[in-house]
């Protein structure tokens, strides 16, 4: 088992968190489950063993669905279990129901516990720690949100066995995106075989959220430092936008490929570094193919909350082993480095 402290929440990765962390949890003041129906309908029977008693409200499955009807159905749930003060909200799935999960906790009766449980590779290293919470509105994603650290956040890899590789494959994007900020990690990677090994990926997950964790403990309101792992994700939301069929972690790896470029272009940077970690995210992305307008992708990245000059395009960049730079580009010129890319790269 390995413990992480985040503020005055816990981040515990250890087996069989049903029964060895739920089943002898004090929810005596008063809990919902919160999940989709896709989890549900894998771990329901688990929850009614482990929490019997405790309602379970399940919200439909995927991003589309990671808006304000959510949000407010969630809230109405809460409200109708008589949840108080002192009661606590569990979050069982991935980054979706996660992101819902904990802004619903932060609003309700101005902040309730919340304990996290991620079922997925994705939430698990990334989403899930940090306390990042949002739904998206307006057409862009996450622009409604608030920092509420969990409680808790227990993390399981027997989650990862009933994952299929394209979810592995989401997971593994920001798994990249953290070896780009940590040169151990990435050695790890770039000598792993098989990168989707569920017993490797056991391993190496702790370390990934020892990663996260590390930054978010220094700035817990990305003031500063948390910035950093915002690298590849501008391009990544852009893409994500723009295409409207490939998971986020793809994206992040597109993302890693564009900014990696960009970097090279208009930054002093290692070469052979960049060589190798473009080299690593086409290995996750397996011959995966992307034609995108780059117009409207580069506007859709106009639109990106993390842009604090009217205009410009910010970006967060790898330049070397376990290095970045933060950087700011006109929208035309920003434009024009997707299209050069872009024809370079399909």
């Amino acid at each position: 088992m390995r413990t992480f402290r985040l503020g005055r929440g816990t981040v515990v990765c250890r087996k069989k968190i049903f029964s060895a962390e739920l089943a002898r949890t004090d929810f005596s003041s008063g809990a919902l489950v919160f999940t989709d129906k896709n989890v549900l309908s894998l771990y329901g029977a688990k929850l009614n063993r482990y929490l019997r008693g405790i309602p379970v409200f399940a919200m439909e499955a995927g991003e589309k669905n990671k808006n304000e009807q959510t949000l407010f159905a969630l809230l109405r749930a809460m409200a109708e279990a008589g949840l108080r003060r002192n009661s606590t909200l569990i979050v069982l799935g991935g980054g979706v129901p996660g992101d819902v999960g904990g802004l619903a906790a932060s609003l309700y009766m101005r902040g309730i516990s919340c304990i996290q449980i991620p079922t997925t590779l994705l939430a698990q290293v990334d989403s899930s720690v940090g306390g990042k919470t949002a739904v998206d509105f307006y057409g862009i994603k996450n622009l409604v949100g608030a920092f509420h650290q969990p409680s808790r956040v227990l993390v399981d890899p027997v989650f990862l066995s009933t994952l299929p590789p394209r979810e592995l494959r989401c997971g593994l994007g920001e798994i990249v995106k953290h070896a780009a900020l940590s040169g151990e990690l990435f050695d790890r990677l770039t000598g792993q075989a098989d990168l989707f090994d569920l017993s490797f990926l056991a391993e190496i997950v702790p370390q990934n959220i020892a990663v996260k964790a590390a930054v978010v403990k220094r700035d817990p309101l990305e003031k500063g430092l948390r910035r950093c792992l915002n690298l590849g994700h501008t391009t990544a939301h852009a893409i994500e936008l723009a295409d409207g069929t490939l998971s986020h972690g793809e994206c992040v790896l597109f993302g890693i490929l564009y900014e990696a470029e960009i970097a090279r272009n208009l930054l002093p940077c290692d070469g052979d570094y960049l060589d190798a970690l473009t080299a690593l995210s086409r290995r996750v992305l397996a011959g995966s193919d992307l034609s995108f307008d780059a117009a409207s992708a580069a506007g859709a990245a106009l639109l990106d909350k993390k842009n604090v000059t009217e205009g410009n395009v910010a970006l967060v960049l790898p330049v070397a082993r376990g290095r970045y730079a933060e950087a700011e580009l006109p929208f035309g010129e920003y434009v024009r480095e997707l299209t050069r890319i872009r024809r370079s790269l399909c």
